[in-house]
């Protein structure tokens, strides 16, 4: 983790950076799952309520460049603002990007759960009454699954500001429950 590239999506008149920034996420969990190597992490350093407009690529130097040899951004050149691999400076600390699960749909997931057999419906009617749907202030992107097809918000939260690093896998996502990025 001891270099970065940040990528930043321009202001188009035509798609919102919101839609810019879920393309960029898209093609990149898209190389780094082609890659499989787990050793980039990712993080937001502009979010808020949103993802924000930059996107951080965090890695060694060598990771970088096999990555930025896939071409991975290929059709959004004219939408994006791309860096150089750069070492990492002044970092005031490391933190974990991981990402969160939120159970926003309990009628899904009991459909889910009768569909596999898990639950009966009579059994899914009854836990129906006493679930609630969980709402979440996380920033999060509009994705949609390789494998089913189907829309979902990939939640993620940026951890608490650590004086140590911790070493660890990152997803395709580029996100990890216990690896951390440098923060600067």
């Amino acid at each position: 983790m001891d270099h970065y590239l940040e990528i930043r999506v321009l202001s188009d008149p035509e798609f919102s950076e919101e839609t810019l920034m879920a393309a960029l996420f898209a093609k990149l969990h898209r190389a780094l799952g082609a890659r499989g190597q787990g050793d980039i992490g990712v993080s937001f350093p502009r979010y808020s309520l949103k993802p924000g407009d930059t996107l951080r690529l965090h890695g060694s130097a060598n990771a970088l460049d096999e990555l930025e040899s896939l071409a991975w951004r290929k059709g959004l050149s004219d939408y994006c603002q791309c860096g150089k691999i750069s070492p990492v400076h002044d970092v005031k600390g490391w933190r974990n990007v991981s990402r969160v699960q939120v159970k926003s749909s309990p009628e899904r997931l009991l459909r889910r759960s009768v569909k596999k057999g898990w639950l009966t419906d009579a059994q899914a009617q009854q836990r129906l009454l006493t679930m609630q749907t969980e709402h979440s202030e996380l920033p999060w992107l509009n994705l949609r699954s390789l494998s089913t097809g189907q829309a979902f918000r990939l939640f993620f939260r940026h951890g608490d500001i650590v004086d140590t690093p911790m070493e660890g896998e990152f997803s395709s996502y580029g996100l990890s429950p216990t690896a951390t990025i440098p923060w600067f």
